[in-house]
């Protein structure tokens, strides 16, 4: 039985895409290697968002390139957004490498693999979905759903237009039919993917309409779904039917991503953000209005070509006044093709770590006050194996996202109750309720 590895880098799509990569492999007949050097194919699925990301491939490549000279029959793939964005140049400058395809062509991995060729191929256009792919869950009890690819925003700093295409949404029935198969194999939560998931379906004809928050309500309505989350909406498009759904649908968690990128209204207009600072904070008004336990976390670009020390200023004071629970937070850097990479008054490398560094500290500082909340509490727990730090306690997540802690007697799956007696910015500490499991 020939065996493979797969190397992700990037966003939670990313992670989607590789498990259907797995489920595509093993209909093939193929097992899934623990490591690299034990592989017959060696598949990297690939970010273009950052710099670091590309920097993290290029260097993982290199330890392939070793491998295949050891034994040139093996085969190395290379797929995802860096592949799409560099398209067939990856063959001239990695000439060991067999194959590559981008996001709307993972099923062409399949048809390479089983055909006679042996010349290197690549395929780069966008066509279908990875969600109508056999999937290779990570974990029995958590699924990610695709609802839709590609994006129709034009951000200035932002590739995914060119790396994912335009947006398609999946039919809406097509959509609660996997989620009720996932449910009857057992899965627990969903994660519903989409670079803008809130404007979902605006591209479908009437048949297969439903606005996002339809969608929300379909799902939550199906046996056995305890949990629904999603990832990522964009501030334009968050209307006030989404986030009603948060208070009013029992499986919705009280979590929502919801990027910022700049608290500063100039430098929003130069990304091509299309919503002000304003607009902004009146979303997070309406979320604290409908759930006010909801926890906000969020993405924020430090160092964004024209930023002056004022727009600074002003993100550091929106993060302080909205008080996120938690955020990724990064230093600009340039991508191919970009319209922002081309813009004057680039800040300089030094500029853009010393603001990283003073806004991590005010995220930082936010998140675990807002984490005091929950000492105190009882918090419900999906349960997802042994702690990392600690391997005689267990670690899972509560619904508002937060990494939890504890000691207890939860197996992998279980939604447990468990006493909040700790909290840091990233992590809660606690222990399972006992008296609540002898009372179920």
């Amino acid at each position: 039985m020939k065996r493979y590895h797969v190397t992700t880098f990037g966003c939670q799509m990313n992670e989607h895409d590789s498990e259907r990569i797995k489920g595509m492999l093993e209909s093939l007949g193929y097992a899934q290697a623990d490591a690299r050097e034990e592989a017959d194919l060696i598949l990297f699925n690939t970010c273009s968002i950052r710099e670091n990301a590309d920097n993290r491939f290029t260097a993982h490549l290199g330890h392939a390139k070793r491998l295949k000279s050891e034994r040139p029959d093996r085969i190395v793939g290379v797929g995802g957004c860096w592949a799409q964005s560099v398209k067939e140049e990856v063959f001239a400058r990695f000439p060991f490498v067999d194959v590559a395809f981008g996001p709307g062509q993972v099923h062409k991995l399949a048809e390479f693999l089983t055909s006679d060729s042996i010349t290197a191929q690549g395929f780069f256009e966008f066509e279908g979905f990875t969600g109508h792919l056999p999937a290779r869950r990570e974990r029995e009890y958590q699924g990610w759903v695709q609802i839709s690819v590609g994006c129709n925003c034009v951000c200035s700093y932002c590739i995914v237009p060119s790396t994912r295409g335009r947006e398609v949404s999946r039919p809406a029935g097509e959509l609660v039919a996997e989620v009720e198969r996932l449910a009857q194999d057992g899965v627990r939560e969903v994660t519903l993917l989409g670079q803008n998931v809130n404007s979902y379906g605006r591209d479908l004809i009437a048949a297969d309409h439903a606005t996002f928050a339809q969608l929300l309500a379909r799902i939550d309505a199906i046996e056995g779904i305890d949990r629904i989350r999603y990832t990522s909406p964009h501030p334009k498009d968050m209307r006030e039917d989404v986030i009603r759904a948060h208070s009013e649908l029992s499986s919705l968690c009280e979590h929502i991503h919801l990027p910022l990128q700049s608290g500063s209204s100039s430098v929003l207009k130069r990304m091509r953000r299309t919503y002000t600072r304003e607009r902004y904070l009146d979303r997070v008004a309406l979320i604290r209005e409908h759930v006010p336990d909801c926890a906000l976390s969020t993405d924020i670009i430090a160092g964004f070509p024209g930023e002056s020390e004022e727009d600074f200023e002003q993100t550091l004071e929106l993060a302080e006044q909205v008080g996120y629970d938690g955020a990724f937070t990064f230093a600009y850097s340039p991508r191919r093709g970009t319209e922002a990479a081309t813009l004057a008054d680039q800040v300089p490398h030094s500029v853009k770590v010393a603001r990283l560094e003073r806004l991590v500290e005010v995220i930082q500082r936010r998140a675990r006050e807002r984490a005091e909340r929950f000492v105190g509490r009882t918090l419900e727990v999906l349960v997802e194996g042994p702690s990392r730090t600690d391997p005689s306690r267990l670690r899972g997540r509560s619904r508002h996202n937060k990494v939890v802690n504890f000691t207890g007697l939860g197996a992998p799956g279980e939604l447990v109750q468990v006493e909040i007696t700790g909290a840091t910015s990233q992590t809660l500490t606690g222990h399972e309720s006992m008296l609540m499991r002898a009372g179920t």
